[in-house]
């Protein structure tokens, strides 16, 4: 090949050296992108294995009596040199979920934990930096108070985030013991990062990146071919002069390649460069360590090969099926007309979906072996499916607009739709990707609804409330001290609940006594005036929505056992945190306080709101990816078509009848399948939320998606404006000539 020939054919102009580096910039964004997604993928790996600790409940801390007497005591097993007592009960603070690990242990285990150098003393805590950083920032009658002594930070290896709240806190054998808070014995950590929503957590997370990376792969693909006719007319050129088709494939993949392999080059510095502010995107709840979202050359390397080695033979195999000739620029090549067979990608990804959504109601059929390759299968021939169809529906409707044209400019948008249906579509294609994810993650969104912070309800307990159970060995006196010390606390104020046994005992029965003048503090309306009243121990339940209706009773309290205190608040977060601290440093609970604020931050709506945070971001990277790919392709199309438009303009047509004519070829595909993209994105969603368990149902779409949804749209108009001034400088009187 002759070097002269090559350097014609790559910078031969001006628009030559801008359309390369149109390229080099495209490529340089998605290759940035790619990285970045396969860091994340990378990063969030790793995050859930540094965290996977965090699950470890442990052995059995109790065998069975050896008589089989099944009213027999159970015998504790004792601690080992190998071995420690882990209990993990819940704590939070204001609307944040603290991951609190108290454990018991012989001075000289060789047991673990990560993270810290040896399990703490009693009285002593070591605490994630996140977490310490608030300690000192809080009262400590609000937080600190709830915990010790500081003993020292716990390292980032074992953390799965800069913010992430981790406490572990040292305690007696005898007090994780009586606390009831599901003590296991423990000599290993686990290393499984995912738990039980293993299914929810990788499907929803995968089918995210997939969101994300389809929209970067359709940019990439459309810069590559930018301004494809200007280097027909080139290649004819050197057909004339006697170059073979197999040279000009050749001349055409080193083009390609030269800008691209730039590209990514620059794609590979500037992620290093984007690095840390990704970094500051949460996910479930905290942000990724920097170094997470790193990639080794070894991953660079493959992206860019990919991206360069992609470009090549798409840009190769472009120029032989094009069939360019000598006189190659003087005739366009007709595009195949789609067909119906375009709809079969489609159909086959509702087939996946269905699947899924006929095993949700069987438990039996359902299993990850199979759901997730349904999942995801599905999810990407849905995806495929919008593209490959879109030209087809594209061409349906462009024949009805020209059947029922009434101006010149729509039978000139009309026609040439119907001529290009898949160039055209070609153009939109990236927005109708985008509007599919945002609907995807609106409808995941909506289930968060169904889970937020209940109302306040006569009859139930009120939600700034606090409650926790009483060890059944505390005496009398301790409990009063307790609710003296609440009662002299600003905003707050205790109840004790009775029971005919102690909580967690076979007497204990299903009914709880208190003072009738208590009943207007815990929200009862119907309760008798004086005495004592009796209601249904399903009133302490947290996340009991059915009021609860109290009657008088002969009961006589001092002669009941205490089973359960109540603390009500003035409804502010420092007063609801001081009423868990004081629960939390009581030596008479049972259990960790609990109050129906803690329904929106506790197991999978945990990870309901973080895959919702995750999906705004997202949303806007295939909204941001979309418009830059409507605005390529649509100032491609434009030169592609510069001659047809200058020849337009010479014949006196105006500037704004071709804007209209451009913004029609824009609009028709757009709505087109604008319809079907939200429709399918919300069938996916619902799979998707349908994967978290029967607690998640999905709502009708908030203010939120309709904002996102006229933000997209409003994007893209902007994209296509943006092209408005090169239509004027390409298509002007001056400029429109030919050899």
């Amino acid at each position: 090949m002759n070097v002269a020939i090559l350097r014609l054919a790559l910078a031969g102009s001006r628009s030559a050296v801008g359309r390369l580096a149109g390229i080099m910039a495209g490529v340089a964004i998605g290759v940035c992108l790619l990285l970045l997604l396969w860091g994340a993928a990378d990063g969030l790996a790793q995050r859930d294995a540094r965290g996977a600790w965090l699950r470890e409940t442990g052995g059995p801390a109790y065998q069975p009596p050896v008589d089989g007497d099944p009213h027999a005591a159970s015998v504790p097993i004792p601690l080992g040199p190998d071995t420690m007592l882990v209990a993990r009960p819940a704590e939070h603070f204001r609307d944040s979920v603290i991951n609190r690990v108290d454990v018991a242990a012989l001075p000289d285990t060789s047991a673990r934990i990560p993270g810290i150098p040896a399990p703490p003393k009693p009285g002593e805590y070591y605490a994630s930096p996140a977490l310490q950083e608030l300690i000192q920032e809080t009262p400590a009658d609000q937080l600190a108070d709830r915990f010790g002594s500081f003993a020292g930070t716990i390292g980032n290896e074992a953390l799965p985030g800069r913010d992430s709240l981790i406490v572990v806190t040292g305690a007696t054998e005898s007090e994780i013991r009586s606390s009831n808070g599901g003590a296991g014995l423990v000599s290993e950590f686990t290393t499984n990062p995912y738990g039980d929503n293993a299914l929810a957590y990788r499907t929803a997370f995968l089918a995210g990146g997939l969101a994300v990376l389809f929209p970067i792969l359709l940019l990439i693909s459309i810069v590559s071919n930018l301004g494809a006719a200007q280097r027909r007319e080139r290649f004819a050129t050197l057909r004339l002069i006697g170059a073979t088709p197999g040279t000009v494939a050749r001349i055409s993949a080193a083009e390609a390649a030269v800008p691209c392999l730039a590209g990514a080059l620059l794609g590979i510095a500037l992620s290093a460069l984007v690095r840390p502010l990704a970094a500051e995107i949460p996910v479930n709840g905290t942000r990724v360590f920097i170094d997470d979202l790193a990639t080794d050359w070894t991953a660079a390397a493959v992206v860019a090969a990919a991206v360069v080695l992609s470009a090549m033979l798409a840009a190769g195999q472009r120029t032989l099926g094009a069939g360019t000739g000598p006189l190659g620029v003087t005739r366009a090549m007709p595009e195949p007309m789609p067909t119906p067979r375009r709809a079969l990608p489609l159909l086959a990804g509702f087939l996946c979906l269905g699947a899924l959504a006929f095993a949700a109601g069987v438990p039996e059929l359902r299993s990850p072996w199979w759901e997730i390759p349904f999942m995801v299968g599905g999810f990407v021939l849905i995806m495929a499916g919008l593209v490959i169809i879109g030209p087809w529906l594209t061409l349906l409707v462009s024949r009805a607009g020209l059947r029922f044209a009434r101006s010149a400019i729509s039978v000139i948008a009309s026609s040439r739709i119907a001529a290009t249906p898949s160039a055209t579509f070609r153009s939109v294609a990236g927005l109708v990707i985008a509007v599919f994810v945002v609907s995807i993650f609106a409808g995941g969104s909506s289930a968060l609804r169904n889970v937020g912070v209940p109302a306040a309800v006569p009859g139930v307990l009120q939600p700034a409330s606090v409650r926790t159970f009483i060890d059944p060995a505390a005496s009398p006196d301790a409990v009063d001290a307790l609710a003296t010390q609440v009662n002299g606390t600003a905003g707050l104020h205790a109840t004790v609940a009775y029971g005919s046994g102690g909580y967690g005992t076979d007497e204990s029965g299903d009914q709880i006594y208190i003072e009738a003048a208590e009943a207007v503090w815990l929200g009862l309306t119907e309760a008798p005036d004086a005495g004592t009243a009796v209601l249904d121990a399903g009133f302490l339940n947290a996340w009991n929505r059915e009021p609860v209706v109290a009657s008088a009773s002969p009961a006589i309290l001092p002669e009941l056992t205490p089973f359960a205190i109540i603390v009500h608040t003035d409804a502010a977060p420092e007063s609801v945190d001081r009423a868990r601290t004081l629960l939390v440093r009581s030596r008479v609970a049972a259990g960790p306080p609990m109050s129906p604020l803690d329904d929106a931050a506790t197991g999978s709506t945990r990870l309901v709101a973080g895959l919702s945070a995750l999906a705004y971001v997202g949303m806007f990277v295939a909204v941001s990816i979309s418009a830059i790919s409507l605005a390529v392709a649509t100032a491609s199309a434009m030169l592609d078509r510069k001659r047809i438009l200058g020849l337009m303009r010479l014949m006196g047509m105006p500037a704004s009848s071709l804007r209209r004519i451009v913004t029609r070829e824009a609009a028709v595909p757009l709505l087109t399948v604008l319809l079907l993209a939200v429709g399918l994105g919300f069938l996916v969603a619902w799979m998707m939320v349908t994967s978290l368990g029967p607690a998640y149902k999905m709502d009708w779409p908030g203010a939120d998606y309709f904002t996102a949804l006229g933000l997209s749209l409003g994007i893209g108009a902007a994209a296509l404006v943006s092209t408005f001034g090169l239509l004027r400088t390409s298509t002007g009187m001056s400029v429109t000539r030919f050899e």
